[in-house]
């Protein structure tokens, strides 16, 4: 009988989990059979991991996870995958804005041979702002990075045992997983869901991250800054080469004096800004290969509650009495 793992990330969710348990207890759990919930506290500042191990005395099919800080929810999704038992796994959001339904349709998809399952948003009931600025991160990544990444995006997906064995082999840092996961290839399928407002808690899903999320995605897959980069500087030279021609065929044609500081310092200032925007691209590729070759770990694992592992640890040593 096959097994499946919800993986759930968690940071600063004290106030929904248990609401999160209850909602996957009244409509899926039972129906899932063999089933295993991996909640992983990505350095979480309230109750978040005395929530977690509530939940887990009263489930033993409960896991908790405990990173010694905060890595960033992709991260902790891969700590989540690195630590479940399951045949397949899925990810989850804690924040009560997915319907917990459409892992029962995932998992069906599963069980007909697709090896990874997208869960797409066909619809967001969010404030029209996020709504817009996410659908211009998505299409950002359809044109530079990935054409077949879908209008509504996807943070839920479900993945097969193989292509967790290929994420953890990849051990990339300053990525996107969710990216990763369609780069694996794979056979795949697309459920649609709608994606609800969040009515408790707090987001932690700062401009910080979100600008991160666009640089990561972009520099982890694809080398289009470069390309533009090279677009800009040659149009910058053919005007330049352009302009000069066209002073000197002036100069000697009609004895126009080569006047024009301000207008020079204008064309050096905007110049040289090019010049430090195009080092500064560069110097996110460098840092990346530098980070890399540190060969440090996207995240590190404090603690592990497993009431299943115990139980096991105590069944064995009674065997050997």
């Amino acid at each position: 009988m096959s097994k499946i793992s919800i993986v759930v990330p968690v940071y600063y969710n004290s106030d929904t989990l248990e609401l999160l348990y209850e909602d996957m207890k009244n409509k899926i759990l039972d129906e899932l059979g063999d089933y295993e919930i991996v909640f992983v506290d990505d350095g979480s500042g309230d109750d978040s991991w005395e929530v977690m191990n509530k939940i887990r005395e009263m489930d033993e099919n409960v896991k908790c996870v405990k990173l010694s800080k905060n890595y960033g929810e992709h991260s902790a999704i891969l700590a989540g995958l690195s630590q479940c038992t399951g045949d397949c796994a899925v990810t989850k959001q804690a924040d009560l804005q997915e319907d917990s339904t459409i892992i029962l349709q995932m998992y069906e998809s599963w069980k007909a041979g697709n090896k990874v399952v997208l869960a797409i948003r066909q619809e967001r009931k969010e404030n029209p702002i996020k709504v817009f600025f996410a659908n211009m991160y998505y299409a950002i990544v359809r044109r530079m990075v990935n054409k077949n990444m879908p209008k509504g995006g996807c943070d839920c997906y479900l993945v097969d045992r193989k292509v967790i064995e290929v994420l953890e082999r990849l051990d990339e840092k300053n990525s996107s997983l969710t990216l990763q996961v369609m780069w694996v290839g794979f056979k795949t399928d697309m459920i649609y869901f709608v994606r609800q407002d969040r009515e408790i808690g707090k987001s932690r899903w700062t401009l910080s991250k979100k600008i991160k999320l666009v640089v990561d995605s972009v520099m982890s897959f694809s080398y289009a800054p470069m390309r533009i980069m090279m677009g800009v500087g040659a149009i910058f030279d053919v005007i330049a080469l352009g302009i000069m021609i066209a002073v000197i065929v002036e100069k000697f044609t009609v004895g126009t004096p080569i006047d024009g500081w301000a207008s020079l310092m204008c064309v050096v200032l905007f110049g040289f800004g090019i010049i430090m925007l195009m080092l500064g691209v560069l110097g996110e590729y460098i840092w990346r290969t530098l980070d890399a070759s540190r060969n440090r770990p996207p995240f590190i694992v404090d603690e592990v509650n497993d009431v299943r592992a115990k139980t096991k640890n105590v069944e064995s040593k009674t065997d050997e009495k």
